[in-house]
């Protein structure tokens, strides 16, 4: 059985790129946080032209990082795994500055905005009003001068979350889906497990050499990080349901039961990922709660 162990050590300097492969580099924007490790990776791929996947936040500092490692090559698309906001403020001056096109999924505009008290950095995280020039879906291919990618779409963390994998090279850039330094968030109404769980299982049954994440370093043998994550999920939807049995009848009543010796900063995104699971009991029928689903109703099993 694969365990997972986290891998939270990251050689790099902010600004300084650093090779991630054969026209891969990449830049750590100075944005950390216990939700964004050492902060947000930023990835140039190509030669002669490049794309630019994850702009990061709005930082002068890391666009000027950005495009001094360009070196005067133009860069034509910038690509976003996801629309949150660590990930996609930094794009609008991006293009301006380089006039690229963007290219994304898509979000739905009717989908439920996510409240202030459902944030797990107590801050608003969705950049609501991103609106890539390219449209992509799970399948589609963009490509440059002389590079190429393919959309995956892995929805769970975000229900516009695309991973990217790249032509001719078992390497997929891997956003925040999978990381080596931490577990993924999966904050409802914004995240929900049971399509977490379905994109995991996109992933195993790929056979990929290294995934590049969002944040924290790159992961060698992902398939095996991949049925850890898989694994881990699993046990952790039994704690949760050992907690309700025994006595814990609500999500923040759980939380401590799974969530030991937790840091009073990450007790939010704890609750949130109880109720990620408790969403998902529900829809397999396995605990039954009065809905909407607050960190204080009462949960039963069935």
């Amino acid at each position: 059985m694969d365990s997972l162990k986290f891998k939270t050590e990251m050689v790099f300097t902010y600004g300084e790129p650093s090779p991630m492969g054969p026209g891969i580099v990449r830049l750590v924007a100075p944005n950390p946080s216990p939700l964004t490790h050492k902060g947000t990776n930023t990835y140039l791929i190509g030669s002669t032209s490049l794309a630019v996947i994850d702009a990061g936040p709005d930082s002068d500092e890391h666009r000027a990082a950005i495009l001094k490692a360009a070196a005067g090559r133009p860069i034509t698309h910038i690509l976003s795994t996801h629309a949150h906001r660590d990930h996609v403020d930094g794009v609008a001056k991006l293009k301006a500055e380089t006039g690229a096109l963007v290219a994304a999924y898509a979000r739905d505009p009717e989908a439920g905005r996510v409240a202030l008290e459902n944030s797990p950095s107590g801050r608003y995280f969705v950049d609501y009003d991103f609106e890539p020039d390219i449209t992509l879906a799970g399948g589609d291919r963009i490509e440059g001068a002389d590079w190429g990618l393919t959309a995956i779409h892995t929805p769970g963390h975000a229900p516009d979350h695309l991973c990217f994998a790249v032509d001719g090279r078992r390497v997929v850039f891997s956003g925040d889906h999978v990381m080596a330094w931490n577990t993924t968030v999966i904050a409802p109404p914004e995240g929900r497990m049971a399509d977490y769980e379905a994109s995991l299982e996109i992933l195993l049954d790929r056979n990929d050499d290294v995934f590049l994440p969002g944040h924290g370093d790159r992961l060698s043998e992902p398939q095996r990080t991949v049925r850890a994550y898989l694994l881990h999920r699993n046990w952790r939807e039994k704690s949760v349901l050992d907690a309700l049995t025994g006595g814990a009848t609500t999500i923040r009543r759980i939380v401590p039961q799974v969530y030991r010796d937790l840091a009073p900063q990450l007790i939010p995104a704890a609750t949130l990922s109880v109720q990620a699971h408790v969403e998902y009991l529900i829809e397999k029928g396995l605990v039954a709660s009065d809905l909407p689903l607050t960190p204080d109703r009462d949960l039963s099993r069935l």
